[in-house]
């Protein structure tokens, strides 16, 4: 079966994984979340949800340097627990980035209309009180052609733009940082939480809010076959991804509570922006909402390749329709997952933020269930397989599973009423349940073409397969011996 063009180092990788963690809305809504939970809560309460999806990457870390193949999480998934978990990754990953991708066809010319007002003219329709205008909806389609034109002639090209958005992002941050605390005071920052308020209350309930900033990590597992370098340096650069994009989040926000005193940033309109723009620093505050621009594209980018890469692996093992594994003899890249990709990105994204906007909140119990899944395959695949060669493991095997739970309590916290994350009723509950629903019935239908597990893993392991079947041998034998 034809592989993806190995095309991706590791500065590539680490584009599209940090880049694509860093998303829009943060660094201009900083301003409620400080006024929710303080400065001290974000900031520690940030760090802390960093830690915990630091454990999650250990695991991806370990099955990626053991399985480096397109589509991640549904590789691993099928390896250790079979079909029906690899279905259920896959459609979770499907249902949280799809989602993702619909909202940023409408989210970039909401943001051009905060600039130019024609933007805001020409209204088709109105949904959820969220009105859709033309050039809006014209401009995401424009994007959304080009970012499949970019890696539609291979992923090398969409690469080096990614790269690029993601040092502007780097530089413009380091000088919102440098200038934040150069010119800022502690006392702007200190004390760092409301003189009412439990410092460890508001710090905890941040942890699992915070996790959720780091959406997105698994991408660098997913290209895991797209990569030219080797598996191991594929395996570091999910855990490197996770630490870069945790520190980029907390050295701003940490910046941006230091620059002026927190509590006046938290009755600001824009966070970030608002707050060096009163400082002094007009052009530091343009640089900030183009970061809020910048992190749309990236994560924009980031997830069509890889909502691409997850159709082919669940193509490989016909989960979904075959076709969607054709590799491109010459370019190398999955031409029809690609086209599938743009045809629901943009099948979702017409219905604008007002709809949309159910689906991306839906998107962190997808998340959630997905990490859990990967720490439970890291667990299970060396008990399945024994004998099978690591190139790397996580030193403290418990760190992991500390992990898990975090990733159930990201589950809980969006599905329970009450939280500050809560689902909205009843809206956002039935398309969760939609989504299972539809999941179920394409399982179903999946089930009748099913291949035996034998062909499937060859399918979706490609050549790591004769590896894995060797010592799978090698097992049944010693077990055999033992009896």
């Amino acid at each position: 079966m034809a592989e993806l063009k190995k095309s991706l180092g590791m500065l590539q990788l680490l584009a599209f994984g940090v880049a694509g963690v860093v998303g829009t809305s943060w660094i201009y809504t900083n301003s409620t979340l400080f006024g929710e939970y303080g400065a001290g809560g974000v900031v520690f309460g940030l760090a802390a949800g960093v830690l915990l999806a630091a454990c999650v990457a250990l695991a991806y870390s370990e099955l990626t340097t053991t399985f480096p193949r397109a589509g991640g999480e549904v590789v691993y998934s099928y390896t250790s627990m079979g079909r029906g978990a690899a279905f259920f990754t896959g459609w979770m990953l499907l249902g949280a980035y799809v989602s993702s991708l619909a909202f940023y066809v409408t989210a970039f010319g909401f943001l051009l209309g905060n600039f130019f007002p024609v933007f805001n003219t020409i209204p088709l329709y109105t949904i959820n009180d969220e009105t859709v205008y033309l050039p809006v909806l014209l401009v995401g389609i424009a994007l959304t052609a080009l970012f499949f034109l970019l890696n539609w002639f291979g992923i090398e090209i969409g690469a080096q733009v990614q790269l690029a958005m993601f040092a502007a992002i780097v530089i413009i941050g380091a000088a919102l940082v440098v200038v934040g605390f150069s010119t800022g005071s502690p006392q702007n920052f200190l004390p760092a939480y409301y003189p009412e308020s439990i410092p460890v209350s508001d710090t905890l309930r941040f942890i699992i809010p915070g996790m959720t900033f780091l959406a997105g990590f698994g991408l660098v597992a997913v290209l895991a076959e797209d990569a030219k370098i080797s598996a191991r340096k594929v395996g570091r650069t999910v855990v490197l991804t996770v630490l870069a994009a945790g520190t980029f989040y907390c050295l701003v926000l940490a910046a941006t509570a230091w620059v002026l005193p927190w509590e006046d940033v938290a009755q600001m309109d824009l966070g970030t922006v608002s707050a060096f723009r009163e400082a002094g620093f007009p052009l530091l505050g343009a640089g900030a909402y183009l970061i809020a621009f910048l992190g749309l594209l990236t994560s924009f980018l980031g997830l069509f390749v890889a909502s691409s890469r997850i159709m082919v692996a669940m193509g490989r093992a016909h989960l979904l329709p075959p076709q969607l594994a054709d590799i491109h003899d010459r370019r190398g890249t999955p031409h029809k997952a690609l086209i599938a990709t743009a045809a629901v990105t943009l099948a979702l994204g017409w219905l604008g933020p007002g709809a949309v906007v159910w689906f991306l909140d839906t998107g962190g119990v997808y998340l959630g269930i997905v990490w859990f899944m990967v720490v439970l395959a890291k667990y299970l695949t060396p008990r399945r397989y024994p004998e099978l060669e690591r190139p790397y493991r996580t030193r403290l095997g418990f760190l992991p599973a500390i992990g898990g739970v975090g990733a159930l309590l990201v589950i809980i916290w969006a599905i329970v009423p009450g939280t500050s994350s809560s689902l909205v009723w009843p809206a956002e509950y039935i398309i969760l349940g939609v989504w299972f629903a539809i999941g179920a019935v394409l399982y179903v239908v999946a089930r009748a073409k099913q291949i035996d597990r034998t062909e499937g893993l060859h399918a979706i392991l490609g050549d790591s397969y004769a590896h894995l079947h060797r010592h799978e041998i090698a097992a049944q034998q010693r077990r055999s011996e033992d009896t």
